[in-house]
């Protein structure tokens, strides 16, 4: 077999398949199998009253999580982030002159809403006021109409001001800003488009950057060379610490630092932008509008998330693409499909839309509760996530052009961009399903897994979108003050792809060895894994131990009991999980926070796996969530547990709450799951 550590293919090889083709098992005790497929007798030895309460729990969650399922066979809940989303669509349609009453009376009931009592905005729920997202909120209040000397706006200006104003704000906020004239071009750091035209191989080219910043940067780069302003329909002057010095000039760093290197490169840019040769600008501005449009998604969205979409209508358009113009008229529709419309007339907008991840998450929950494998709704959502799966190349391809492509993104369209977490657990969830097609089941696994395998990263582990996407530069540049701009590997993604593979067969391949070799030097002093994609230590530390155990680490190992430790170490008083946000920048919140559905699945899915279904702190957390449930099956968690860039961009994925408590409830009850290819040998 191919065992390759860095190059263009990592074939895995492949197996034939079993006798039951993508068959899947658990370990069940005998018991009773009601209407819907499951079996629900507690297995023995087992504290009787906490599997009793488990097994009513996991029985209604069974049934509200498959009343969610979409007639097309797939899953997704809403994915809330935060109200500089709002804000941007209106901004975004007040440049482009299609703003109406309706969509901004709807935005800004939304955004009032969301208004915390000291007048800011937060960006996770529970979460100090943002500086950058109450002055984006506090603006599109404005074009709604909202009054200056209305309350709620004196107590918003009165805070922004206290915190240096619009000049303390990150560079996106300060460009949307120019884009009306409250901010001058000249004060914001320059990205010029003849980026587009660094070869592959040179610091700083397109591809060094992630692929969501990527597609962020290059139209940014068009706005920033075309300097565009639209009437400002009302001055911000309440927003500023002095009206007469906007901008209160700061001193550079010194020059040997990095900060001072690249600010000083960033005025070299500004110069250049004065005398950039027209033929040459021109030619960039192009070459960067045809890689736009090659990208667009067959929905009319770019990359299926919502900051690139936006950039990429205005640079497009700056570029003399008429809003009629199918690439434009696409693009407009699309962002209207990631509007939620609540009860009471609020329209919310999602950042991203997340079905693929979802209905993969679903499976698994499902199935590992026992749910019968041949189950319609089960059955339903492969055929459709083998629908989804994208067989040609895209942006991964610059760094594996060998690669045979195979894998699936997290969105309803991104073709251009599929996601190795997402690929990994949908393969983990297909094998859950006993198709009445097994080679087409087969066939796509093994696309998937010999793509994923190919995306593992020079140090032997896995980021989410990108083979060795870190380089150092990026992150260092002016204009990139916020949020993550590289994808280097994570654990929890390396973890989920270390699992998928030792169920595929594969633990002892050279690549999964090396990605086991990888966990295990991440693990922090306190035994926890830090999480990338998810809140945060509790989020590692219950995708990492599943994963080590999958690939044959046994329980006694001293990483699973370091993680063990600190797992019992951080339970609640309650006898949930729950760990803040604020973990990412202060230590005192690591492992700490409000007990949440999802949190508690994480942490006993660690325990679980790493042998500790007896124990005490597992049946308190199973009691947790058993007594937490809602009468419907549901539970509520308003946190945010899930994560774009940690601490800057929070998620609260609206189907975590459901699926995870099951699946945690499910190997409870039905011990660790024995799928795919487990046991058949390397």
């Amino acid at each position: 077999m191919t065992a390759t550590t860095g190059g263009s293919t990592g074939a895995l090889e492949p197996h034939a398949p079993s006798a039951t083709g993508t068959a899947t098992g658990t370990t069940t005790a005998t018991g009773t199998t009601t209407t819907t497929g499951i079996t629900t007798a507690p297995p023995a030895p087992a504290a009787r009253g906490t599997a009793d309460l488990a097994a009513r729990a996991a029985q209604r969650s069974i049934e509200h999580l498959l009343s969610r399922q979409d007639a097309q066979g797939w899953w997704k809940g809403d994915l809330e982030t935060n109200v500089t989303m709002d804000a941007e669509d209106l901004l975004l349609r007040q440049f482009l002159d299609v703003r109406d009453e309706e969509t901004t009376g709807a935005a800004a009931l939304h955004i009032r809403g969301q208004q915390r009592d000291d007048g800011t905005w937060a960006t996770f729920y529970g979460g100090p006021g943002e500086l950058s997202a109450t002055i984006e909120a506090y603006v599109a209040l404005r074009l709604a109409g909202d009054r200056p000397d209305e309350p709620h706006m004196a107590r918003a200006a009165a805070w922004i001001r206290e915190r240096g104003g619009i000049a303390a704000a990150r560079v996106f906020t300060r460009i949307w800003l120019a884009l009306f004239g409250w901010w001058k071009w000249d004060d914001l750091p320059q990205m010029p488009p003849e980026l587009i035209f660094l070869p592959k191989w040179f610091p700083l080219n397109i591809y060094d950057f992630g692929c969501w910043a990527r597609q962020t940067i290059v139209p940014l780069t068009v706005v920033s060379a075309k300097r565009p302003v639209r009437p400002a329909p009302f001055p911000l002057d309440e927003l500023h610490t002095d009206v007469r010095v906007p901008n209160p000039p700061k001193p550079l760093a010194p020059a040997n630092t990095w900060e001072g290197a690249f600010q000083r490169l960033d005025k070299a840019l500004h110069a250049y932008h004065r005398v950039a040769p027209r033929r040459l600008r021109r030619a960039a501005m192009n070459s960067a509008s045809r890689w736009i449009i090659e990208r667009q998604e067959n929905d009319g969205c770019w990359g299926g998330i919502q900051p690139p979409a936006v950039y990429s209508l205005i640079a497009l358009h700056l570029l003399g693409y008429d809003l009629e113009h199918p690439v434009m008229r696409a693009g407009l529709e699309s962002l209207d499909r990631f509007a939620v419309r609540r009860a009471d007339g609020a329209r919310m907008i999602e950042a991203c839309q997340s079905p693929v991840w979802d209905t993969c998450l679903a499976v698994i929950a499902l199935a590992d509760a026992g749910v019968r494998p041949d189950h319609p709704a089960l059955v339903r959502a492969a055929d459709w996530m083998l629908g989804e799966e994208i067989v040609r190349p895209g942006d991964w391809a610059v760094r594996r052009p060998g690669l045979a492509p195979g894998g699936w993104a997290f969105e309803f369209h991104n073709d251009n961009y599929p996601d190795i977490d997402d690929t990994a657990e949908v393969i983990l969830a297909l094998r859950r399903v006993r198709h009445p097609h097994p080679e087409q089941v087969e066939a796509a696994v093994r696309r998937g897994a010999n793509w994923t395998a190919g995306m593992q990263s020079r140090d032997g582990a896995w980021g989410a979108f990108d083979a060795d996407n870190t380089s150092p530069f990026p992150n260092r540049l002016p204009f990139c003050d916020f949020g993550e701009v590289i994808d280097p590997p994570s654990a929890d993604v390396t973890a989920h792809v270390v699992e998928m593979l030792a169920h595929e067969g594969k633990a002892h391949h050279p690549r999964t060895r090396r990605g086991v070799a990888w966990l295990l030097a991440e693990q922090e002093e306190c035994g926890a894994w830090f999480g990338r994609w998810g809140v945060n230590y509790v989020y590692g530390t219950g995708s990492v131990v599943p994963a080590l155990t999958a690939a044959g680490l046994p329980t006694s190992h001293p990483a699973i009991r370091r993680a063990v430790a600190w797992l019992e170490s951080v339970q609640n008083a309650d006898g949930g999980w729950g760990e803040d946000l604020r973990s990412y920048r202060e230590q005192e919140w690591i492992g700490h926070g409000a007990s949440t559905a999802s949190q508690t699945a994480w942490a006993l899915l660690a325990l679980l796996a790493g042998g500790e279904r007896e124990s005490g702190a597992v049946e308190r957390g199973v009691r947790w969530l058993a007594e937490t449930q809602r009468e419907d099956g549901s539970w509520d968690e308003p946190f945010f547990t899930g994560t774009g860039f940690p601490w800057d961009f929070s998620i609260n994925y609206h189907l975590y709450r459901q699926v995870f408590p099951l699946t945690a409830l499910g190997r409870y009850l039905h011990g660790e799951p024995v799928v795919g290819r487990l046991g058949k040998g390397a």
